[in-house]
């Protein structure tokens, strides 16, 4: 079982490369929409609380509407009926979207979480060469900035400056401009130019609980405006994805490349790839959904029933074989997103600089067992070695120390320290609980800064 990108598919829904996540080849223009035309209407607000038909029997002038859920809010998105009876969906600066509903009266609030968060996402095109695919992305301005993965926008690392084209939720296609890039945390930003954008309305991943209801808003196969719903099936896991800017000299990373990561490896799809781009994997800390995702839903939304972003789709688990290029990733209900609090300071970072900063520990560390050396289960992450001057060494972190919190990040395995710390931002300040000769400790730590290349 091995994990592939959510996030370059192609129109077509085919994918080709060496592997079994090979970057597809993207065909010319999108797919086309079934977006209604809007029509105005006055509204009246429906809050569901539930995961259940929200009835509407409220009548004015013959006209039903429904707001969304937590009502209106600037930008957001209203299920309107004219009086003819024609229903459509409609921003508050009348914008479409490709949302459908057929019957009004009987909208639950995975349709009303969707309508407010689906003119927010938009489907990428990237391309180079003959190489190209689809991804998603995350409205975050009215200037035009855009959230999305640096997989989908790099082609997997293979491309270091791709075409970058945009169709927003209106069906309209604009020219995309990258920002900067973030490997480390494999987001990315790019910009259009564009009117009536509407911001996605961005929520608080540290609330999130386990057993939450969650939509997946994408273009899972290049198939834009695509909503499966689901549940959080766990929080705070570590995947190990593959990256084209892992640092040379690696810090804080388990000397055994096999340690962590709960025994997976990410492998994103890619063509042709880089001569100077160095591969090996990075940690990332993510929210696991049973919500559908898809190759192509890479740096689409995950919504919560408020119809807020909390979370950016990443990565899937598959079958298939990394060895195989016949083998197809597909959902199988274990899906990944980067959580929307650490994917905001990256994107806020990258838009200010064209890059973003991370924290680092200094410490190479192997995984710990409580049961012995042939356990498969760690309890913990054992320093190997500390880099002198680094940030572990001047707080007094020591060899043989068992590190097993950093900040509010419970730490099982090399893989979460890693994650853990470059969740922080470079220069903060996160305390560190270990033990040493049995008993327990903790230091405040001011961590190193590391960027990607």
């Amino acid at each position: 079982m091995n994990f592939a990108a959510a996030g370059t598919g192609t129109p077509g829904g085919h994918e080709q490369g060496n592997n079994s996540h090979g970057a597809g080849h993207a065909g010319p223009g999108y797919p086309a929409s079934n977006a209604y035309p809007h029509t105005l209407a006055p509204a009246v607000t429906a809050t569901p609380k539930e995961r259940k038909k929200v009835g509407m029997g409220l009548f004015a002038s013959s006209v039903l509407a429904a707001a969304l859920v937590g009502g209106l809010v600037a930008g957001g998105t209203m299920f309107l009926v004219d009086q003819s009876g024609n229903n459509t969906v409609a921003g508050s600066n009348q914008q479409s979207s490709p949302l459908v509903i057929n019957n009004p009266n009987s909208v639950n609030e995975v349709s009303a979480a969707a309508a407010k968060a689906m003119p927010s996402v938009v489907t990428i095109s990237a391309t180079s060469g003959t190489s190209g695919g689809t991804g998603s992305g995350i409205i975050l301005s009215t200037d035009g900035y855009i959230l999305t993965n640096t997989h989908v926008v790099t082609l997997d690392g293979a491309a270091a400056h791709a075409a970058i084209e945009v169709q927003t939720s209106d069906n309209k296609v604009y020219k995309g401009t990258i920002v900067g890039t973030d490997p480390l945390s494999d987001l990315a930003v790019i910009k259009i130019d564009a009117p009536n954008l509407v911001p996605a309305a961005l929520g608080d991943s540290s609330k999130i609980n386990v057993g939450d209801s969650v939509i997946a808003i994408g273009s899972p196969l290049g198939l834009n405006g695509t909503v499966t719903d689901g549940i959080v099936s766990t929080l705070n896991r570590t995947i190990q994805v593959a990256s084209s800017a892992v640092p040379e000299t690696p810090s804080d990373s388990s000397e055994d490349p096999s340690d962590g990561g709960n025994g997976f490896r990410f492998s994103p799809p890619g063509g042709e790839q880089s001569n100077t781009a160095a591969q090996g994997t990075v940690n990332l800390n993510v929210i696991q959904t049973d919500a559908a995702i898809n190759p192509g839903n890479s740096g689409g939304a995950l919504v919560n029933t408020e119809g807020q972003i909390i979370g950016v789709n990443v990565a899937i688990a598959s079958t298939g074989s990394a060895d195989s290029s016949s083998s197809q990733s597909g959902n199988i209900g274990v899906g990944f997103s980067i959580p929307i609090d650490h994917a905001k300071r990256v994107a806020e970072e990258i838009i200010k600089s064209g890059k973003a900063s991370h924290g680092q520990l200094g410490v190479s560390v192997a995984g710990t067992s409580s049961t012995g050396s042939n356990s498969s289960f760690s309890t913990g992450a054992t320093v190997a070695d500390v880099t002198a001057g680094t940030a572990a060494a001047k707080a007094g972190l020591q060899k043989g120390d068992v590190i097993t919190k950093l900040g509010e990040r419970t730490i099982s395995d090399p893989a979460d320290l890693t994650a853990a710390v470059r969740e922080q931002a470079g220069g903060a300040t996160v305390k560190v609980d270990f033990t040493r000769g049995g008993k327990s400790q903790s230091v405040d730590v001011t961590l190193d800064t590391m960027t990607a290349s």
